[in-house]
């Protein structure tokens, strides 16, 4: 087994941070949460709910190689820093300072961002020697962590970077400066933080082309209303624009999106080149995502044929459209968990795939659904106003949780109306009621209000596993 290569070494840390080094080490890793470490790694003391030199004695206890602390430590090497945020900051700069030929790539919008980004991390791998943001890794801390954690050698990489709040974004993608990056789309998600509402979030998301590099290039959804918005912002700071939809006029526009039960067929032009491609996605909005995909890995040097065979192969992530077949008494139904998040706009592009998804025999399209998060006064508004895409999408039953779901339970016809709960536990204390044989039944909530409960209930109604 070849030995692993140092990623960092004590002394790198502290002239990247300006710490002081106390003993010597070399850590093939980085991590901050004394759990989740692996032998090798740089455990980077932070302070949370609890303050992270707790867990450094723990941390070696896991095979850390050295810490990055505030303050001396028991149980192995580290390195002093006056603030190890900061710190971890500075290191990610300096990751992608002495490793000047990678091509980056950053991605944000409200909807999509995890599952983009893989997508990307998914065409890049292939193309060669890679590296990309684990997880939904994209704030103030998880940006940070995934450039410290980038091999030197690697050709290319691509970061998430998403926002709670004004003024977030900007800093992360200052620290990336990436030569490509995009906005997946905008809509009502996290508005309560902003004062005029969607807007507000438009501009927040527009200002990841503030952190690109010199003569970087700027990938925007030419069918949302802040098209204009987004790349102004992007001319503004002297980027190259490029945008994928289905309007005419986009560098990548979105013919055909044919879904089937193995994913989807495309046909789309690509600067005015007409492609075919087949997806592993059945959802529509892998349409115009895939297109974003396909302009990202472009100015990532990526060739339209890797890019298309990276696409063909990706399978939908876990909580974001994996799909399982559960047996029951009597038949199976099949199980799609898009329980990993949720809002406004994720949620009716749910319910159009949902809709063109045939049921098995005697079967029906079931939702179940727990509340939207995030939302402010417009909350109420915004799950009211799903029934009609749930009737537009011929959904035969709703299963619902949380106080806002119940604004729009009772929207619903009495007929499309089926359990409700408070919470979602108590939903997932009766999932055998929620399902039955031929019914295709989609599992949606935002992460907060913990819909995955009743996804996992679902699927341990089948004690066999089965994910397709």
């Amino acid at each position: 087994m070849p030995e692993t290569q140092a990623l960092w070494t004590a002394a790198e840390i502290a002239r990247a941070t300006g710490g002081v080094a106390h003993g010597d080490f070399a850590a093939t890793g980085v991590g901050y949460n004394s759990r989740e470490l692996a032998p090798g790694d740089l455990f980077v003391a932070l302070a949370g709910a609890r303050d992270g030199h707790e867990f450094a004695a723990g941390a070696f206890a896991s095979g850390a190689a050295g810490a990055l602390t505030q303050r001396p430590v028991e149980g192995g090497p580290y390195v002093i820093v006056p603030d190890t945020l900061r710190a971890l900051e500075a290191l990610g700069v300096a990751a992608r300072e002495r490793a000047p030929q990678v091509r980056r790539g950053a991605v944000t919008g409200s909807v999509g961002k995890t599952s983009v980004t893989q997508a990307i991390k998914a065409g890049v791998d292939l193309a060669g020697p890679a590296h990309a943001s684990i997880k939904s890794y994209n704030n103030h801390i998880g940006v940070p962590l995934s450039l410290a954690r980038m091999p030197q050698g690697v050709a290319r990489a691509v970061f998430e970077i998403g926002m709670n709040a004004p003024g977030e974004i900007a800093p992360l993608s200052k620290q990336v400066r990436p030569h490509a990056a995009c906005v997946t789309t905008v809509g009502p998600v996290h508005i309560e933080a902003f004062a005029d509402g969607e807007a507000g979030v438009a501009r927040e998301k527009a200002s990841i082309f503030e952190g690109l590099a010199e003569g970087g290039l700027a990938v925007v959804n030419g069918d949302s209303v802040w098209t204009g918005l987004l790349c102004d912002v992007a001319r503004r700071n002297g980027a190259r624009t490029a945008t994928f939809g289905a309007g005419a006029g986009h560098d990548a526009r979105l013919i055909s999106f044919d879904p089937d039960e193995n994913g989807a067929f495309v046909t789309a032009e690509i600067h005015g080149r007409t492609v075919e491609y087949r997806l592993s996605q059945s959802g529509y909005h892998w349409g115009p995502n895939s297109l974003c995909v396909i302009l990202m890995l472009e100015a990532l040097d990526v060739p339209l044929d890797t890019a298309l065979r990276a696409l063909s192969g990706f399978q939908p992530l876990a909580g974001r459209g994996e799909t399982r077949r559960v047996g029951v008494p009597g038949g199976e139904f099949t199980l799609i968990d898009e329980s990993y998040n949720a809002n406004p706009l994720s949620m009716t592009a749910g319910f159009r795939s949902l809709g063109a998804k045939t049921p098995g025999p005697g079967g029906r399209r079931v939702l179940v659904l727990s509340d939207m998060l995030e939302l402010g006064d417009q909350s109420r508004a915004l799950h009211e106003g799903l029934a009609e895409a749930i009737v537009a999408a011929d959904v035969a039953q709703v299963h619902a949780a949380g106080s806002q779901m119940r604004y729009l339970y009772d929207a619903l016809p009495p007929e499309r109306r089926g359990e409700w709960r408070e919470t979602a536990a108590d939903l997932a204390a009766v999932a055998d009621r929620l399902a039955g044989p031929g019914d295709i039944v989609m599992v949606k909530g935002s992460n907060g209000s913990r819909a995955a409960l009743v996804a996992k209930a679902l699927a341990q109604l089948d004690q066999a596993e089965g994910a397709i």
